[in-house]
Formats: structure tokens, sequence, C-alpha cells
């Protein structure tokens, strides 16, 4: 094999190689070539190149942000007809009282898109974002559900989106993992690769608050020599290769020998990448970087830009807090003042930089809150109360890779409870998003155990509705 056997990008990440990183042998380029997560084209037309996901944990409130109804308004504070199945378990919430919307929640821009003063920067972008007000999901509990957002099953250990992404497309830039995740959860099945090779489980990334900080866990080059790391790694390397050929298969083993080599390549290019005191003033302002409120996720939001713009192909955001099943009405607005202005300046520095339109951006949280009030002690007044879980409806939204600017798909029953049109399941959001980045759902799998199996499972529809 030699380099003219590459695609372009990848002879292009040669010369930079050989410019810019002396250490990096044609080895280094072979091995690239060979990995999993080698470059892979589309397998149908293709509208976005890389994702986005701007997880919400703890499960946003809708009716709050996004979809307000008249008919809750007129009752609040008063009893209403549930329309639940009355032997399921719905702790304080066994008065229904009806529980406004906090706040006013106002048609935006030209689309008319209805979404809370809470979320003024949000507000700003209204005809850039698609938003989904009819998603609904199959399980009331934070891990189950966010367990099903992230891998499509309640469960069980599965590939996460990223790592399926991973898998079907690799890197562009063979510097640095195909699936980073920044602030994840502790729950390491979120970002995971499970049965799929170990290269494609998301990396996490903490965004530095300061130079002792490191943004990779045990990444640093403590030789300060990178021919000696380059030597320390071959032999390395040739050892852990010896062994597999005895094995024959072990992939915890093939997952250790691409995380040495992408780990030694990471050494020089992450340092610079995840240092965003070259950004300009203005862009850093943009993000609310220094913000009291949003620093922390302003500066996971800017990372996450960058990260995109170098070649990583899946990015996720996690950004909690949003668990409010009591008292909402004082934590909700600093949730979104925490996140508001990073979510909303990442999609207007995309689009400033011509990167928004093959880049989709989803912004979601693993379910909404409930139309009714939840008093958990029993005996607080109305305005001290919360929101129960409700994966039966919530409201995700979309930006750029192809998807419709500005259309608001899906509508919920008068109490905001149940889909009555446009309804889109967690498994329909995955092929959709799959779909935008060329890769079929139905035929993206790995045989596992006997069985193909696929993100979606036996389910989901492209939702073409949503398509530009």
């Amino acid at each position: 094999m030699n380099a003219n056997s590459f695609p372009l990008s990848r002879r292009a990440w040669l010369r930079q190689s050989a410019a810019g990183f002396g250490a990096l042998a044609l080895h280094d380029i072979v091995q690239a070539a060979s990995s999993p997560l080698a470059l892979r084209s589309p397998k149908i037309p293709a509208k976005a190149k890389r994702v986005i996901f701007l997880f919400m944990s703890g499960g946003p409130s809708q009716p709050d942000l996004f979809d307000p109804k008249s008919y809750i308004k007129r009752m609040h504070g008063q009893t209403i007809s549930a329309p639940i199945n009355k032997n399921e378990l719905r702790v304080g919430t066994d008065k229904f009282l009806a529980l406004a919307t906090m706040g006013e929640v106002r048609p935006r821009g030209q689309s008319g898109m209805m979404i809370s003063d809470l979320l003024p920067h949000t507000a700003s972008i209204a005809d850039e974002i698609c938003m989904l007000r009819a998603m609904h999901s199959d399980n009331n509990q934070h891990q189950p559900a966010a367990l099903q957002f992230h891998t499509g099953i309640t469960a069980d250990v599965r590939p996460s989106l990223g790592a399926w992404v991973s898998y079907g497309l690799g890197t562009e830039n063979q510097n640095l993992p195909s699936f980073v995740t920044i602030h994840p959860d502790s729950d390491t099945r979120l970002y995971g690769a499970s049965f799929l090779p170990a290269a494609h489980q998301g990396t996490k990334v903490t965004v530095p608050q300061d130079a002792k900080q490191a943004p990779i866990d045990y990444l640093a080059d403590i030789s300060g020599d990178a021919k000696a790391q380059r030597a320390r790694i071959d032999f390395t390397q040739r050892m852990n290769k010896r062994l597999l050929d005895h094995v024959t298969a072990d992939a915890q083993m093939e997952g250790m020998i691409e995380s040495l080599e992408i780990a030694f390549r990471m050494q020089t290019a992450t340092p610079e990448l995840v240092d965003i005191s070259s950004e300009s003033e203005a862009t850093k302002k943009l993000y609310g970087v220094g913000s009291k409120e949003c620093d922390k996720n302003a500066r996971a939001c800017l990372l996450a830009r960058r990260l995109s713009e170098a070649g990583v192909r899946f990015v996720q955001v996690t950004m909690g807090g949003w668990d409010h099943h009591g008292d909402i009405r004082t934590a909700l607005p600093k949730s979104c003042a925490g996140t508001d202005q990073p979510c909303a300046a990442l999609i207007k520095d995309l689009k400033s930089r011509g990167l928004l339109e093959d880049t989709l951006v989803i912004w979601s949280g693993e379910f909404g809150r409930t139309p009714w009030s939840q008093d958990l002690s029993g005996t607080s007044p109305i305005e001290k109360h919360g929101r129960e879980h409700q994966p039966e409806s919530f409201c995700t939204w979309l930006a750029g890779g192809g998807i419709k600017p500005g259309l608001t798909h899906g509508e919920t029953d008068e109490f905001g409870f149940r889909p009555v049109e446009g309804k889109v399941h967690l498994h329909d959001l995955h092929a959709t998003i799959l779909h935008q980045l060329g890769l079929d759902h139905e035929k993206l799998t790995w045989r596992h155990i006997g069985r193909d199996y696929r993100l979606t499972d036996v389910y989901g529809n492209v939702v073409k509705e949503i398509l530009a």
C-alpha cells in the first residue's frame, strides 16, 4: 500500500503529518488506513458530515419552554382528569393539579415558533432550528430513558449512537478520535461501544478551567521526547500483536492496540485544540465564556465547535440540572440561564463559519415533564410544586445537516400529554440522524452472538417531513 492509495483527505493528512508532526512515521499512516477509524464513504447521499448532540440531562420541561396549553393555563391549580392509566404509579401527582406555564411562551422569528422568555438566545435562532413537539420514548425513569436515547434500548449494553456513527463513517482526522463526549454522565454505557470495536467508544473530555487541569485522563506524554515515546509504543504494540495472534480475537486487546496509536497522535494534536485562548474575545463573549451563569457550558459548546471543525465525527455535550420535581419556578430559570446562550451561540458560530450546513445539531433531554404538578411533600403550596417525568411526549430541536429550518413538527393533545400529530419515536429520530449522515439504519449492522444488531433494532422510520 502506498500514500496514493488513500483518499485525498488521508493524503492531505500525510502532508500535514510530515510538515507538523515529525515524529510520525509512514507506518502511522498505514496503521490509520487499517484502523477501525479509517475514513469511510456514506452509503447513500449525505446531507451532514458530523453531529453535535447537546444532551439536557434530567428532562427539560416542554410545557414551560416550547409547548404551552391554554387549557392547562385556564385550569391552573385545579384538578384535571388526567389521560393516563389509573394503575400507573406517579409519585406526588395523585391530585393531578394543572400547573400553568411559567412565564410567557411566544411566537418567535418569521416562523412563529413557540419559545419561552426563559430562552431569549434560543428565541433568536428560531428560524434556524426545527422543533419536534411530539417526541416520545418508552421509559419514565432517568437511566433507562437516557440509555434508550443514547443506545436505542432501555435495559442492555449496546453501542451508543456516537459509536454507531463512528463505525459507519470513521474519522476525518486520524490525529483525533471519531467520537468525543464532553462532561459525560457517570454511566459509561451512554458513550460506550459495547460489541463494536473498542476504538468507536467515546473519548471522555473535561473542559479545562485552568492550565493545571488535564482535558483527557492519562494522555500527557511524560517522556517529553516524541521519538522515544514512538519507540516504546512500537515495542508494546509488537508484544500486544504477538499475543493477539495466539488468541485470534480479543476486542479489549484490539481496542488497546488502537487506543495506543491514537493516543500517541492525540498527544500532539489535542493540547492546542482544547485551548480556547486562541479564540477571539468576540467569540468567547458570544458563547458566554466567563459568565457566572454559563461559563462551563459555554466552554464545552465552544470546544464542541472546535472539535467538529477539526474533523471529529460525533461530539456529545452533556448539560445536567433539568430534573425539576420540586420548586420548578425557582430551578428552571437557572437551568435555562446555564445553557441557553452557549447552545444558541453554537448554532450562530457554526453558521458564520459555513459549518452548519453539513453539521447536524441535536438538542434534547431523555424525556419531558408533565402538565400537572408534582408535590413530593404532599403539603406545599402549588407555587413550590414541580413536574413529574413524561416520556409520552417531549420536545427536541435540530438544526443544520439538511433539516428544515423554522419548522415546528408535531402536536400534542389539549393537556400536552399525548401526541396527536407528527409523532416521532426515538427509533425514528435515530433513523433520521443516520440517514442525514448517509447511513441506512436498516443496513448499518454488526453480527453479535448469532444475529445482526443495529441502532434501531427492528424499528424506526426516517422522518421525511423534516428533511430540507
